[in-house]
This record gives C-alpha cells, sequence and structure tokens, in this order.
C-alpha cells in the first residue's frame, strides 16, 4: 500500500476498533439476568441505567486510594440503594461489577478483517494506539484482545497529564514515532476527542469512524476530513492523501 506521504497513523480504541458499547450492553444483560432473582422489572432498569449514569460521569483520582475496581463496585452499591434495595456489605454489587467486568472484557475483540488491516498497514506506517481512559480498565482491554503487538507504541491517556483532545498528548505519540503532525492520520470514533485532538495537533488528516451514519450534532464546530463507516474502508482514504 503506497504511504503516499503519511508515515503514521494514530488509532482510537474504544468503538474504533473494537465495539465497547456492544460488549457493555451485552454484560448488562448479563447483571439484569442476575438482578431478576431479587428485584422486579422496574427496579432493575433504575440499578442498571443508575450504575451507567454513575460510569459516565466518572472521575477518578488514583491518589483517592481507592482502585478503580473499588469505585466502580460502589457505582453499583449506590445504584441498587438508590433504587430502593439496599445492599448490606456491598455482596450484591461486588457480585454485578464482577459479572459486568468479567462479560465485557470476554465480549471484546478486534474483529478478524480489522486484525488483518492493522497487520497489513504495520508493514508500511508506523501505528499508534492512543485510547483515553482509567490506566488499568484501558490496559485490561488492550490486553484481552491482544492487539499491543499490532502497534508500534501504545498510549494510554490515564497515564499522562492531559488526554485526548490535549496537544500534548499528541505531541507524546509523534516523538514516540519520530514523526511530525503533518506525517500522521488520526482515526477515531469521538468527534470530541479524536478528531478535535487531530485537528489540535495539526495532523494531516482526521477520520471519523462513524457506524450509525448520524449528523455532526448542531453546535458541533469540528469537521473531520473524512467519514468512514467503518475502519476497513481506511485504505480508500489513504489513496487519496497526497
Amino acid at each position: 500500500m503506497a504511504s503516499n506521504g503519511i508515515k503514521a497513523i494514530l488509532f482510537d480504541l474504544d468503538n474504533t476498533l473494537i465495539d465497547t458499547a456492544g460488549a457493555s450492553r451485552i454484560a448488562i444483560q448479563k447483571v439484569e439476568a442476575l438482578l431478576r432473582t431479587k428485584f422486579g422489572q422496574d427496579d432493575i432498569l433504575k440499578i442498571c441505567k443508575g450504575f451507567e449514569l454513575k460510569l459516565l460521569q466518572e472521575t477518578y483520582d488514583a491518589a483517592g486510594g481507592a482502585s478503580i475496581d473499588q469505585v466502580r463496585a460502589t457505582h453499583w452499591e449506590e445504584a441498587i440503594r438508590e433504587a430502593g434495595g439496599g445492599d448490606p456489605g456491598g455482596t450484591l454489587a461486588a457480585e454485578c461489577y464482577s459479572l459486568w467486568k468479567s462479560t465485557r472484557l470476554e465480549r471484546l475483540a478486534i474483529p478478524g478483517p480489522v486484525r488483518a488491516l492493522l497487520e497489513d498497514l504495520r508493514g508500511t506506517h508506523k501505528l499508534l494506539l492512543l485510547t483515553n481512559g482509567v490506566t488499568q480498565p484501558q490496559w485490561e482491554k488492550i490486553r484481552a484482545v491482544r492487539c499491543e503487538e499490532l502497534f508500534h507504541a501504545v498510549v494510554v491517556g490515564g497515564e499522562h497529564a492531559e488526554e485526548k483532545p490535549a496537544p500534548s498528548i499528541f505531541q507524546h505519540c509523534f516523538g514516540l514515532l519520530g514523526v511530525g503532525p503533518r506525517d500522521c492520520v488520526m482515526v477515531g470514533d469521538s468527534l470530541d476527542t479524536d478528531v478535535l485532538g487531530g485537528v489540535n495537533a495539526g495532523v494531516r488528516a482526521t477520520v471519523w469512524v462513524n457506524p450509525s451514519g448520524r449528523d455532526i450534532p448542531a453546535g458541533v464546530s469540528v469537521k473531520p476530513d473524512y467519514t468512514i463507516a467503518m475502519v476497513l474502508e481506511l485504505p480508500t482514504i489513504l489513496s487519496t492523501l497526497k
């Protein structure tokens, strides 16, 4: 594959290379089945929605003393309590968290065709995985899908002072690969982190992975250079870059 001057490709992980959202839905369904032995359907929905909201709003500081596993088990404990269920000792919450986490990791995978594409691209470009998130869960996902060997470098935002879309983490990536911003393409599913970060860092092109074909939301000023439905369409984009 001709590089057309592109030396490096930066890839997001979640919902770009792996279907984290899909795995999370299945994990929630498993927890719902567990909770059916103790709660009615309305309370089950409240508990699971409560957990998902807490996860979405989560802020984690490792210096606080609690592990991320403890924090997320507490999300379940609070969601159960807020639904009126109570959970003396947090035993049920711990069970919910363990089932949710293990199911999600088991369901994550890089599809075979995507893995083959990465292996092909690795022969012509420097590849870097750039993912936001708390260090432990992100590395658990990376190891679960066995993708570390596909990249020349892996950068997890939780290990740095700033995450995407901050230019600093992109500059760190460029330094690891020994390339400049204009040598790079950024590929990801998030306009707010991947595309905006790539634009702010001055990469040659940003590629938005948009499987649902949704429009750019009103009020979002950043525009990707290219939009694709799946990562497998990336070679077509690369062939057009000069």
